[in-house]
Formats: C-alpha cells, structure tokens, sequence
C-alpha cells in the first residue's frame, strides 16, 4: 500500500528535560511510546513517532553555570547523552526535536506575538512562591505541606514583571470538550483530577514570561524576556511537524495533526490537559486526540530520586541483562493505571520465570527435536487430535485479546497475552510428549504434526511479540527459518511453510541468572562508583591512597531552644524480637526493650537489615513520641538511623555496651 493512502497516526512523547541522564523511570516513556508505534505499523498505519528535549529554563541556565559551560554547551552534552539512551533501548522514532532548534524557536516567538496581538497574552506582574526544579509558580493554598505540589521541594518567594496569558477566558470552552470527548483524558483518574481540582473551581492566568534568567527563546518585541518553558515546550508537538503559525504550515503538519496521541507521565498531565488545549484554542489549532498520563515506574516504594540514592539507569540494566529484557521488565511490569516496581530481585525473577524458562526454553526445545527426530525439517503430516485444536484455538484468542488491549493502550495486558501463547505451547508439549512418540516408528507422523504445531505456534507468538521486543522476535524467526507475519495473517493456523528446516543449533535466547551473584556484582559495581566519585571530589591521598570523608552538608532546619529539645527523650534499646511487617514493602517490626518494658516499634529499615539481624542490637529510641498506626499496626518511638548520599541506613548504636534504658543526653 501506497504512503499516502495508509491512516496517519501520530504519536509523542513528553520532551525530556536536558538537565542530566535520564533514569529508567524517564526511559519507560521511550520505550512505551516505541511499542505502541510499532504496532501500529504492524496494524498498517502510517506512523509518525516524535521524541526529544526541553532545554531552555533556569535550572539549566544554573547548572551550566555551576559546571562551567555556557547552556548550549550543557544542553548539547545533554541531549546527545538522552538521544543515546533512546537509540541504546532500540527506539523507532521518526524525530527528535530539540527545543534549541532555529525553525522551533523561530515558530515560538511567532506564536507568543500573534497570542499577545489578539489580547490572550498580556503584561503584568507576579508575585508568589516559586519552584526552581518544577519552573512553577504556586500559591500558599496550593502548597502541601509547604512544599511544592509536584516534587516536594522548597520554594522561595519571587516578584517579576512578566507576560500572562488568560487562561479563564478559555476554560469553559475546554470543560465542554472534555466532557464531550470522554476519550481525551486517560485514564479517567487523571480526566477527574483535572476537572475536580483545577478547571471547576476556576483557572488563574498563566505566567508566560520570565526576567530573572535569560536561558530562553526571546520575546522578540521585548527584549528583558524570555518565553517561560511551558509555551515554549509544549508547542514542539506542532513546531515539530512543519506547522507556521503564518498559516504557512506543511503538508506535513496537515496530514498528521491532530495527534493521535500524547504520551507523558502522570506528573505533567496538568501542563497537557489544560493549558495546552487552551494554547491551541487561542491559536485555532484543533486538540489532539488522546493524552495518556502513564504512572510511575518506582524503585521499591518511592519515585527514583539522586538524592535517595535509588536511581537506575537504562545503560546500567542492559549491561547486566540485556536491551530486550529491560523492554520486557519495564512493559510487562507497568500496570495501566498504577504505579510499577522495579528491582534487581524481581528483574532476575523475570528474566529467569519468563523470558529464560517460558519464551527461551521453548524455542531452545522445539528446535533441538525437530533437529533430532527429523534433522531439522518440520512438516505437517496432518495426524490430528483434539489437544491441537484447543492449541489452535488458544493461540489464535490470545492474538485477537492482544490487539484488544493495545487498542485500549494496556501494554502490560498485551504482553501478557502474547506470554500466554508461549505458555500454551509449553503446557502442550507436556500433553503430547514427543520423547515418548518418538519411541514409536509408527507415531513418526503424529510427532512431526506435534513439532509442526508447535513450530507454527512460536512463529504466530514472535510475530506479535515484536512491536515489544524486536530483536527477540527477529532472533527466533531467524531460527525457525521464516519472515516476521502481519497482524492480518494471524487470523489462520498453519502458514508456516510445511517441509522448511530449522536452524542447526538454536541459540539460547535467555540464560538463566543466579540472584546472588547479581547482587555481588551489583554491590561491587556500587562500591567502584563510590570510589571514583571520591577521587573526583579530590579526597584521595597519592601516596596511601586514602580518602577523606568530604561529609554530608544537610539544609539547615529552623533553630531550636534548648527547651525544645529537653522535650525529647532518647534511650538506649535493646531489640529482643523482630519481624517482617506482611502488608509493607519496608517496614520492619521491633520488640524493644527499654527499662523494664517492652515497646513495639516499626521502622523502615527493611532494605538494610534483615529481622535477623536485628535481634540483640543495642539502637538509639526516642521513647516519648505519640504512638502512630503504621500498616495496620501501632508503633511506640522511633529508632534512630544515620543516612548517606546514597540513601543507605545505619543503625545509631552506643560506643561501649549500655544497658536497656540508659538516657542519651
């Protein structure tokens, strides 16, 4: 079929901001937005897959100037570090823009006139609490916790003159669209968040202009400004696909806009649900299809964070397991509408349950005795029995469940379908038991059937796999000696072409993976990191090879009198039983001794002690705090921990043996 005459469909991901390497976390959306571009390919549209960077606004205006380059300097290191990571995953995006590209920021501040020309955008001033990491303004009821709303962090107080753009104005016009167009927000938790906390209760103008850094796209017709990062990164969708806010835009721009789809993360679906339509309003661009605020991909309980020490890199993973089953990990593990877990453990669980034993052993196996029982040739000899009609049929529902599930953008779903072929296969092999037919010259054509059916299976199931693992797929095509199917050719059983001959000698696909040795290697790679980065803060000593501890600087808390912290009491524990808590990924559960009583104590200490070796440790407890309900259960103080750069815990232990109870003053 012709180019032109295929459906377009275009698909975004959120630009990544060029501020540093990105985590697995942020490499999720890469990967996500990739499967769901290939299947569409496989589905036969026309894809246009658009990726890249934000690279304008303050933080990176202060980290260049902390490392001692200029911006562009820093944001080209960076972008080029981001593209390499996507290229690393395999990633078939047709573009990546970058915010830093003339044609964009020509189209931006041509945008930004043409808004302030017809009164959308106006000169003002604003006052309020600022986020530097979020680039966001707040107001005291918006904080939580008097923090920022998005990260957590501290915000500073901050007065500018800066341009706004009346965002009220829009705002009935958007809450019509929403509610006539169901499928716009997805999922439906994030349509309701919108609605309930931002849009009904009334939007307040939009900072669109900055004058205390000038790491931006000018305003052209007032030079003290730049354009504020949110005009600036969300208009990449359009700027990036020809569009010429002159009414020049290219026929590339009007084949496949509106988009099909959005892909960002749940985090910045505020940015893409209202003030990017509203921005698209006033420029009489129509909205795009679909935005899908996708969850968080989570080390253990929290959002990765360098400064919990809990971030994992995609490169990092590759290493140690592979680019196709890092894809797998972070599809298969992400559920729709929640956030996923990822860890060593559960990676070397999967890569051992499903992708070595499942997929690996299968392919391995069915090869190895077409190559034993009839060098290698499989052929269909048409001996029938039930168990391969049950096959045929599980087979051929898992293709149409999948194609399901990717039209409702439920990947894992998907991915769990296309397993289930495999696993059918599996269990099919054990109904049959080809090493006993071959025992039986006169069950040689019901054993050639077997391999056939299984081979034929495999070849539907690594054909759908692609769009999520695509060199897996091609590695067992390869194998068994045919071409990757389309999605309309597996509707029928039986094309694999009868009489073909298999590979010689099947590659292992997947090895199986020892947990321990995973984490020893894992604890060594740590430690060398940790070195390296001592000796480029300077710390080591040439000649002992020594370093010294540079130490932690922590931000300063409010001072305190000496009454207020008479106020506490600490002790000395003794711990004489401890256990897992079962409804926590975290917390551990102390009986501890202090005096002659006995205290029930939770900490979140899990990840760094074992309740084994806790048993018999003398700790720091602070034994005057109001007892607190945690998973269900109560605690009675609070043991004392230090914490690292990294994250890691220690116990806060006395030098010499104290009894249970003894005062810490």
């Amino acid at each position: 079929m012709c180019q032109d005459c295929k459906k377009p469909y275009y698909i975004t991901t959120a630009i990544a901001y060029a501020s540093g390497k990105p985590h697995i976390g942020n490499t999720y959306e890469i990967i996500l937005a990739d499967s769901i571009a290939r299947y569409k390919r496989e589905q036969g549209l026309d894809v246009f897959f658009q990726t890249g960077t934000d690279e304008h606004g303050q933080k990176i205006e202060e980290k260049a100037q902390a490392a001692g380059v200029t911006p562009k300097e820093f944001v080209d290191k960076a972008a080029a570090e981001i593209k390499r990571i996507w290229d690393l995953m395999n990633t078939s995006y047709d573009k990546f823009i970058r915010t830093t590209d003339q044609d964009h920021e020509a189209q931006v501040q041509k945008i930004f006139k043409k808004l302030y020309d017809q009164g959308d955008i106006y000169k003002g001033y604003y006052e309020g609490l600022y986020c530097t990491p979020c680039e966001s303004f707040f107001t005291e009821s918006q904080l939580v916790d008097g923090k920022c709303p998005d990260c957590g962090r501290e915000v500073k107080p901050a007065k500018e003159e800066a341009y706004f753009f009346r965002m009220s104005k829009y705002a009935p016009k958007l809450i019509e669209y929403i509610n006539e167009h169901p499928e716009f927000i997805q999922p439906v938790s994030r349509k309701n968040e919108m609605m309930n906390n931002f849009l009904l209760p009334g939007l307040q103008d939009l900072c669109v202009s900055r004058t205390t850094f000038s790491w931006g796209i000018p305003v052209d017709f007032d030079s003290k400004h730049v354009t504020y990062v949110w005009l600036d990164a969300l208009t990449n969708y359009i700027t990036g696909i020809g569009y010429d806010c002159d009414g020049n835009s290219t026929d590339q721009f009007k084949r496949f806009w509106p988009a099909d789809l959005h892909l960002i993360g749940k985090d910045i679906i505020r940015f893409h649900t209202i003030y990017w339509p509203i921005f698209l309003m006033a420029l009489g661009v129509p909205l795009p299809k679909q935005v899908f605020g996708h969850p968080w991909l989570l080390q253990g309980d929290g959002k990765m964070s360098k400064s919990k020490g809990n971030v994992l890199y995609a490169d990092t993973l590759v290493d140690f397991f592979g680019v196709d089953a890092v894809r797998y990990f972070v599809l298969h593990e992400m559920p729709f509408d929640n956030d996923g877990v990822i860890s060593w453990e559960l990676m070397v669980e999967r890569m051992n349950s499903d992708l070595a034993n499942i997929l690996g052993n299968l392919v391995n196996r069915t090869i190895s005795m077409s190559n034993k029982y009839f060098d290698g040739v499989v052929s269909d000899k048409g001996v029938s029995q039930e168990v391969d009609e049950d096959l045929k049929k599980v087979v051929l529902e898992e293709v149409k469940k999948a194609d399901a599930k990717m039209e409702q953008l439920r990947v894992a779903d998907a991915m769990t379908e296309i397993f289930n072929i495999f696993r059918r296969c599996n269990k099919y092999i054990d109904e049959t038991t080809p090493w006993t037919l071959a025992k039986d010259e006169e069950q040689k054509d019901r054993l050639s059937t077997v391999l056939y059916n299984l081979t034929e299976a495999i070849a539907i199931g690594a054909s759908l796999l692609y769009s999520f693992m695509p060199e897996t797929s091609e590695k067992i095509l390869a194998q068994i000696r045919t071409g990757k199917r389309g999605l309309s050719q597996m509707d029928t059983f039986g094309l694999y072409p009868s009489g073909q001959k298999v590979t010689d000698k099947p590659e292992i696909l997947f090895a199986r993976m020892d947990i321990k040795e995973v984490l020893e290697k894992v604890e060594a790679m740590h430690a060398a990191e940790a070195a390296a980065d001592t000796n480029q803060a300077g710390g080591g000593d040439g000649a002992s090879g020594q370093a010294e501890d540079s130490g932690i600087d922590l931000e300063a808390k409010p001072e305190i009198t000496y009454d207020d912290f008479a106020k506490l009491q600490f002790q000395v524990g003794e711990i004489i039983k401890c256990e897992a808590v079962p409804k926590s990924k975290k917390l551990l559960c102390s009986q501890v001794k202090i005096g002659s009583q006995v205290r029930q104590i939770l900490s979140g200490i899990k990840a760094y002690y074992s309740p084994e070796e806790m048993v018999g440790k003398k700790v720091m407890v602070v034994t005057n705090l109001k007892p607190a309900k945690l998973a269900g259960m109560v605690s009675e103080g609070m043991i004392l921990c230090a914490e690292d750069a990294e994250g890691n815990l220690a116990l806060m232990t006395p030098e010499k043996s104290m009894p249970a109870g003894a005062e810490i003053c």
